[in-house]
């Protein structure tokens, strides 16, 4: 049988959708932060234009000697749109057709046209970030400049972040779906129901771990690394303490007070995961949640904080067996 199952069909009507509905949103975005701009920059692309933060960006690029950025210089976007409809009528006629050999030729051509499109989009990155002007105001010898590809970047004092938007996390719907469709109807598909469920195992386990990668603390390089909320250079190994936003930016402090003063001052920086130093150790980064936290006259921070942080209950009440005190906790002492 070479015919789709009506199930299938369906779902490739519902992938040309997502498809076509990416000419109304935003492909992709690069987000900028920097502390001059509280608030962020942002770059929007879209199938056909640019937005965002685009004429704000364009005068900080020209300090660095980077291209300005223009729409009408991208080819891209006077074919983008006729990609995205086609695509969009080629899941739509292979949901009519019902042959199972129009999905898989349209599956591959989709996939083949995602990686000719992630790879454009890092060579324009790169050009953007490596042809710089030379007689430009600021120069950095040996900096280049290029975006992240995905992810977080350090570019200066800024801080890149790349990641589809709403219109690209539905082209990468419309292709996981047609990928579903050809797994569980295609001749392909294995007839061994442990074969499927190993399959299928294996699929979902890879999927987890390129999106919930470990999260690593950026260790603190004592007198150098400069807290960011006080400007004042982290000195002493015991007070030490970063947290690390859902974009992957690193924020370093030098005293848990400072941390927690700038987190409510920065509603906006959305903490992934924080790290204090272990009170007890020598520039060692345990994780803030998993920590006991003692609040004691006797503890003196650089910034007037009154907190030191161990890695177990053993340690802290050790430590109040000596000293006056009280424990509490991570989140506890977030909200106060």
């Amino acid at each position: 049988m070479q015919n789709l199952s009506t199930t299938s069909r369906l779902l490739l009507l519902i992938s040309s959708l997502c498809i076509v509905s990416s000419l109304y949103f935003p492909i992709w975005r690069i987000d900028l932060d920097a502390p001059q701009y509280p608030e962020g920059l942002n770059l929007l692309i879209y199938h056909n234009r640019l937005g965002g933060n685009v004429d704000i960006i364009n005068g900080l690029n020209h300090y660095i000697g980077m291209k300005t950025l223009h729409a009408e210089e991208f080819i891209e976007f006077s074919v983008l749109k006729y990609f995205i409809i086609g695509f969009s009528l080629g899941a739509l006629i292979v949901a009519i057709m019902k042959k199972r050999i129009g999905l898989q030729i349209l599956l591959i051509s989709f996939i083949l046209f995602g990686i000719l499109a992630i790879y454009d989009f890092w060579k324009w990155e790169y050009e953007y970030g490596h042809n710089l002007d030379p007689s430009a105001a600021i120069i950095v010898p040996g900096m280049a400049y290029q975006p992240p590809l995905i992810g977080f970047k350090q570019l200066l004092n800024f801080g890149a972040y790349s990641i589809p938007d709403i219109g690209g996390w539905m082209m990468l719907l419309a292709g996981l779906i047609m990928f579903a469709v050809f797994l569980f109807d295609s001749k392909f598909w294995f007839k061994n129901s442990r074969t499927n469920n190993f399959v299928m195992l294996m699929i979902i386990s890879a999927a987890t771990f390129v999106s919930c990668g470990e999260i690593k603390p950026e260790p603190i390089i004592i007198n150098k690394d400069v807290c960011i909320y006080c400007k004042m250079t982290i000195s002493d190994v015991h007070h030490g303490c970063e947290f690390i936003s859902v974009k992957g930016k690193v924020y370093k402090f030098d005293d848990i007070t400072c941390l927690i003063n700038f987190a409510k001052l920065h509603t906006d920086k959305k903490i992934k995961a924080s790290y204090v130093h272990d009170y007890l150790a020598e520039n060692v980064l345990i994780p803030a949640d998993k920590s006991w936290i003692v609040k004691s006259e006797d503890i003196k921070g650089p910034m007037g904080g009154h907190i030191g942080v161990f890695s177990s209950i053993d340690y802290a009440e050790g430590f109040l067996t000596k000293h006056k005190g009280e424990i509490t906790d991570w989140q506890s002492l977030l909200v106060k």
